[in-house]
């Protein structure tokens, strides 16, 4: 039987996401279960100092880093110290302290008063950023959404042609320049085309070359300022594209892009069985940038609403 199930809360999200999320922290959940298993033996074993610092370098193989882990690991010691416990009861404790640190108040978009709402994604170059937003369209059109979309990565030819491929399969406006054109132009129009046409959702690309280049970041807030200029008040939303599977050095890619674009939440890509999930906490500590959605295999309908309570379970699914 899954953990998740025994839990006291029970996710709102649809048995096939929970699954779906399951299978994709598989990596994770099984460095975890092996790992803390081992620590254990039938009997149980007595929570002392000698199992909570083992307990504590388990915890960092997940990607999670020192912080998250020092605080699992005196959760754990303040609730058990001194108990003989077993395997399940130190997965529960830490389960649900992971549950309280992913916390947030909410993972629903922003949407403007009167759309078009415009929507700015970006990321490096790797992380999943173009497939991210044909995922995030897709789930916008499913839901009735008429969605615009903004080739404005046009330094990278195979990022406009991939992203032209997801609107025709999706069935949705697109606007590209020129490869080279200036990004904030490619901006400008998607935004007005998404005005013409009484679009409901803008969804513009933009470069990823690395977060250390100044060039971009003066770019990203050249494109803010353009697109306020169209609408007021735009972007309603900045989504950081972050690869689950690149450990720590997602956190310095969060701080870059965080401070140059004005984030306002994360897409966790890359989440299919080869990401160390625990990336995300270090992540929710540092920056307090709610994890909107996550991306959960290939297919263009593979993208999630971020659930808490999933995500923590699955951590730990049997």
């Amino acid at each position: 039987m899954a953990f998740w199930r025994s839990k006291k809360t029970e996710s709102t999200e649809p048995a096939g996401v929970i699954a779906k999320m399951v299978s994709g922290l598989q990596k994770t959940r099984r460095t975890l279960n092996t790992d803390i298993r081992d620590l254990f033996k039938s009997q149980g074993r007595l929570v002392d100092d000698e199992l909570l610092d083992e307990l504590f370098s388990k915890l960092i193989r997940t990607d999670m880093g020192t912080g998250p882990a020092e605080i699992i690991r005196d959760d754990v010691a303040r609730r058990l110290r001194g108990r003989v416990v077993q395997l399940e009861e130190v997965l529960e404790t830490i389960t649900e302290q992971t549950r309280s640190m992913l916390a947030q108040e909410s993972t629903g978009l922003r949407f403007a008063d009167s759309p078009p709402t415009v929507i700015l994604v970006v990321g490096v170059n790797g992380s999943g950023k173009t497939t991210s937003i044909g995922k995030l369209a897709y789930h916008l059109h499913s839901t009735g959404k008429k969605v615009v979309l903004g080739a404005g990565d046009t330094f990278r030819a195979a990022a406009v042609e991939q992203l032209t491929i997801w609107a025709g399969r999706i069935g949705c406006d697109i606007v590209k320049g020129n490869e080279g054109a200036d990004p904030a132009s490619v901006a400008y129009q998607t935004v007005e085309r998404g005005v013409q046409t009484g679009a409901d959702v803008v969804i513009i690309d933009t470069a990823g070359r690395l977060q250390t280049q100044t060039n971009l970041m003066q770019q990203l807030d050249k494109i803010r300022r353009v697109v306020d200029k169209k609408i007021e008040g735009a972007p309603h939303e900045v989504l950081l594209v972050l690869d689950a599977t690149s450990g720590q050095n997602a956190i310095s890619q969060a701080k870059g892009f965080s401070e140059a674009a004005g984030c306002t939440g994360i897409i966790l890509a890359k989440l299919d069985g080869s990401a160390k999930g625990g990336v995300i906490l270090p992540i929710r500590e540092q920056f307090d940038l709610p994890v909107k959605f996550v991306g959960l295999g290939e297919r263009v309908e593979d993208i999630a609403s971020f659930d808490a309570d999933s995500f923590a379970s699955a951590l730990f699914a049997e």
